[in-house]
Parts: C-alpha cells; structure tokens; sequence
C-alpha cells in the first residue's frame, strides 16, 4: 500500500525531465519537477539580457503621466522597466492612474510587489486574450505603454491600434542563446543513458533555441520523447518546426505545466 501512494505523490519518479528555461527562472519548475519524484537537468536554451539602450525605455518612463494604459508581457519586462524607474528616482505615485495590464499571474505578483496595483490580468495569458479583455477599455485616442523583449509577436500592438489608439512599443530586454549550450544538449542526446524522457518549454524562444542547437541527427530522437509546452503560441512554434508536443498546460503558468507532465505521468505510468 505504501508503494502505490509514493507513486502516487511523486509521479515522475524514474523520469529525467530536461528543463530549458533561463538560469534564473528555472528554480520555479525545476523544484516543483524535483518534490514530484523527476530527474531533473537543467540546460538553459535561452539567457535574459538588457538590450543595451535604456534611452527609449526613460523617455517613456520620464512621460509616464501621458499614457493611460500600462501592458507588461512577462516578470521580465517588470523588472527591466521597475529597475529604470526606480533608477530615474521616479515616485510609484505617477503609475497610480494607469489602467496596468500584466500577462500572467507571475507578471502581475511582480508589478504588486513594486506598489502598483494591476487592474487586468487576462484569462488567458496570449496576446489575443489581453485584446479581448481591453475591449471596451480601449478607445481611439488611448494611450497605450507596451513593454516587451526585442523579439515579439506583433497581433497585440496592431490589434489596439486598429481601435484607435496610440502604443508605444519598448523593447526593455532580448533573449540570447547561452555560451556552451549547443555542446552540452548534444553531449545529454548523444548518450542513451542521459536523454530525457521529458523536455518542457516555456517559450517560443526555448523552444526554437532548443531546435536549433540540437544537431540533426539528435533531433530524431525527440521522436520518442514526451515534449511539454507551456501554452497554445509555444507548441505552435514547436508544431511548426515538426515536432507538435505531447503536453500542453492548461494554465499558461509553471504550476500549468506541472501539472500537466505529472498529470500526463499519471494517466501513462
């Protein structure tokens, strides 16, 4: 009996679960991947860096009184955009009248941890969903603040500015692929005994990263392994490129995915 609920606790005992995520934002699934039983290794396909410009960025922040609509994309767009702010020695006062927008609810814990309230946090965490619950917010003459990575999709912008309104689009940080990268995915493929029986993505950019390092001849074996994405725009980018995945999370969150692999687990033990 005690067998069958350590199973049950810790579904992913036996499994090595490949982690692509940044360095510094891995813990939030790795851990949780860890308390469930799985292997887990961690080779980062992605690496979070400012853009290098902040003039952009300040001009807005400096004028933040001109907008009415504050959009925050990820924790990583709150921290580039509070780290400026607070270094301009701007007051969180000035924030207070902007409807504030923040996809996910990681994005909005962070921006609450800063002071500033946020008033949407979209049912769904893609761009078509914050359009969606904007409509009716957003009018022809808004002023719109949108922070993001360098490399993005474009539907949210243009879709608010089909309405009418005017967005401002930042680029406050981009994602490179981390130095050594390549040779260590490889190196885990290559070896029966090291390939994972799980690789997550929690973005496009893990998982085109992820494609692109992999050498071909390694690439085939993601046919036999269980791949899980985050949300519907990451297993779009996965499914695109030929590998559609196995799991896709719910809740477009780590949690989400969790669950999802253990749940998977679960139902294929």
């Amino acid at each position: 009996m005690s067998k069958v609920i350590v199973m049950k606790a810790r579904p992913l005992a036996g499994r090595r679960v490949l982690v692509t995520r940044a360095s510094g934002q891995a813990f939030g699934l790795a851990q949780p991947l860890r308390e469930l039983g799985a292997e887990v290794v961690e080779v980062p396909t992605i690496e979070i860096r400012s853009t290098g410009s902040f003039g952009a960025l300040d001009n807005a922040l400096i004028k933040i009184d001109h907008y009415d609509t504050l959009i925050l994309t990820s924790v990583n767009g709150v921290e580039a955009l509070f780290a400026r702010y607070n270094r301009l020695g701007l007051p969180i006062e000035d924030m207070k009248h902007l409807l504030v927008v923040a996809i996910g609810p990681a994005t909005a814990r962070e921006i609450q941890s800063e002071g500033l309230s946020v008033s949407i946090v979209p049912e769904k965490y893609v761009a078509e969903s914050v359009i969606e619950a904007l409509r009716g917010k957003i009018f022809k003459g808004s002023r719109v603040l949108l922070v993001r990575a360098k490399v993005a999709r474009d539907i949210l912008p243009d879709e608010l500015r089909k309405v009418g309104a005017t967005v401002d689009v930042i680029e406050a940080y981009e994602t490179v692929v981390p130095e050594g990268a390549a040779e260590r995915l490889n190196e885990i493929f290559a070896n029966p005994a090291t390939r994972p029986r799980v690789v997550t993505f929690t973005s496009s950019s893990t998982a085109t990263n992820f494609l692109s390092l992999l050498a071909p001849e390694q690439r085939e074996h993601l046919r036999e392994i269980c791949l899980a994405s985050i949300g519907p725009v990451t297993s779009a980018t996965l499914s695109k490129a030929g590998f559609a995945p196995t799991i896709e999370a719910s809740e477009y969150t780590m949690g989400g995915l969790v669950e999802a692999i253990a749940r998977y687990a679960r139902e294929n033990q």
